[in-house]
């Protein structure tokens, strides 16, 4: 990653589950106090924050769809997420979420590119040619790859089917491996 020259006009696209926050395999982060900070996620983005202009974060939640959790609830965690990050000098320029189930008729969910394109639209600055998607999931990197973007793979128990650009154990080695 160190050779693509990333500077100031590139963005960083994240998922939230198993990237930036512990990942629950079995349900969803359905409260504020089930959102815990992976270890190395907060040192990542502090870094990552210094190399590029924006950092926006894209999630699949439809915990939503099947009323686990409103969208009230869901804003107030990803509020909460950004205020921590905020404390720590790092700002997430806006957090895009597809709240649908699955094969809705009007899917956003990750790998449809609809979540970047409303980014695009907010931010016409983003060139996804210079952007890089972060993420834990196949859907992830068939995402950025829909869209022309690099990708990076932060490793998990999930079996993933496509070959990113770069993988890495959390957001810091990420950062390490960009910074070099």
């Amino acid at each position: 990653m160190s050779d693509l020259k990333i500077d100031f006009t590139w963005t960083l696209f994240l998922d939230r589950d198993g990237v930036i926050n512990q990942r629950n395999f079995d349900g969803y982060i359905s409260t504020i106090e089930d959102f815990k900070f992976l270890p190395n996620a907060i040192e990542g983005l502090k870094l990552l924050s210094k190399q590029f202009s924006r950092i926006i974060v894209v999630t699949n939640q439809q915990g939503v769809g099947k009323g686990i959790m409103s969208e009230e609830t869901l804003n107030d965690i990803h509020q909460f997420m950004m205020d921590t990050l905020k404390e720590e000098d790092v700002d997430i320029d806006r957090v895009y979420f597809a709240s649908n189930l699955r094969n809705a008729k009007k899917d956003r969910r990750k790998p449809n590119e609809a979540m970047a394109l409303e980014a695009q639209r907010d931010f016409p600055e983003i060139d996804f040619k210079r952007s890089i998607m972060v993420g834990d999931t196949s859907s992830d990197l068939k995402f950025g790859m829909n869209l022309g973007m690099k990708t990076v793979l932060v490793l998990s128990k999930e079996k993933v089917d496509l070959t990113p650009d770069l993988k890495v154990k959390h957001l810091k080695e990420l950062a390490n491996e960009i910074i070099k």
